[in-house]
């Protein structure tokens, strides 16, 4: 059994630590929210009182986090993890934060001779409760090797994408090509229906097509065809639209400090913020439908 101190239990994070605790782990769960410190001692965690509470001890330390600010605060801050970590302790940080911030606390870290991956995620709320989550880590292979026992628990697919901050490449560079994927469906979806052609029967057709994708096949945001998708239930937020327009503004922070072109990452990122601007960014970043077709 390893004891594990895990901060942030979000919508994803709450998730991850029941699942990290259903398998024996003795986990510490800490999070501003006191609700959230409850649910997760409902799922057989143990609330912990602060920051030096949780990780005193630990062998591992989880973070799931909302930002760049948040991590660097968390760990390196005044009375931050670091400060209270036993000398061999792993870090593990899941947030989606720039790329920037991941690796220089990695960087504090290993100076202090900590251990620590970033481990951003895919597989939303659903793939959190789970344990089904994508995992996409950057930093040694000694550190991920370490990690990568902790991170089956909670995910099914595990990628190493090589040095710190990697793993947050990666991700806001899948999840803009999402975004421009479902940007595009829904154009598909709404001009075909404009032009009388009905989307069950556009997605019978487009979906064993040279169109076909994972927006449409998996997650399609046309109500209809895929019964299991936000689209037949009302958009309730599997990955809320705020949450996409989140990454797509690491990944356009990315782009413009590396100088490489993203023209529809740029538009992509325009039309959320759209979403965002009507109050709209808590449903599902599916809901752009909603935008598109002038239903919003």
């Amino acid at each position: 059994m390893t004891k594990i101190a895990f901060i942030g239990l979000g919508n994803m994070g709450l998730g991850m630590a029941a699942n990290l605790a259903k398998a024996g782990h003795e986990v510490k769960a800490l999070d501003i929210s006191k609700d959230a410190i409850a649910k997760a001692a409902e799922a057989g965690c143990e609330a912990a009182k602060n920051t030096q509470d949780a990780v005193s001890g630990a062998d591992v330390v989880v973070t799931m986090l909302p930002a760049g600010a948040h991590v660097k605060l968390v760990y390196a801050g005044e009375d931050g993890v670091f400060s209270h970590a036993k000398a061999d302790t792993l870090f593990i940080d899941c947030s989606t934060i720039d790329v920037a911030s991941a690796r220089e606390v990695i960087s504090h870290a290993e100076n202090q001779g900590f251990a620590m991956i970033d481990a951003p995620v895919s597989g939303g709320v659903g793939g959190a409760a789970a344990g089904t989550l994508t995992f996409m880590c950057g930093g040694t292979e000694a550190a991920y090797n370490r990690a990568k026992p902790y991170l089956e628990i909670m995910g099914k697919n595990i990628f190493h994408a090589g040095d710190a901050g990697n793993g947050q490449v990666a991700k806001i560079c899948n999840n803009m090509l999402l975004g421009i994927h479902m940007i595009g469906t829904c154009e598909a979806f709404n001009l075909a229906e404009k032009l009388g052609l009905d989307a069950q029967t556009f997605y019978d057709i487009s979906s064993t097509a040279s169109g076909q994708n994972w927006s449409m096949t998996s997650y399609c945001p046309a109500p209809g065809p895929v019964p299991s998708a936000p689209s037949n239930n009302e958009y309730a937020a599997g990955f809320a639209a705020g949450m996409m327009l989140k990454d797509l503004r690491l990944a356009q922070e990315a782009a413009t400090a590396a100088r490489a072109a993203t023209p529809l990452g740029a538009q992509s990122e325009q039309i959320y913020t759209l979403m965002e601007a009507a109050d709209k960014d808590g449903l599902d970043f599916s809901a752009v439908m909603k935008l598109i077709n002038g239903s919003l």
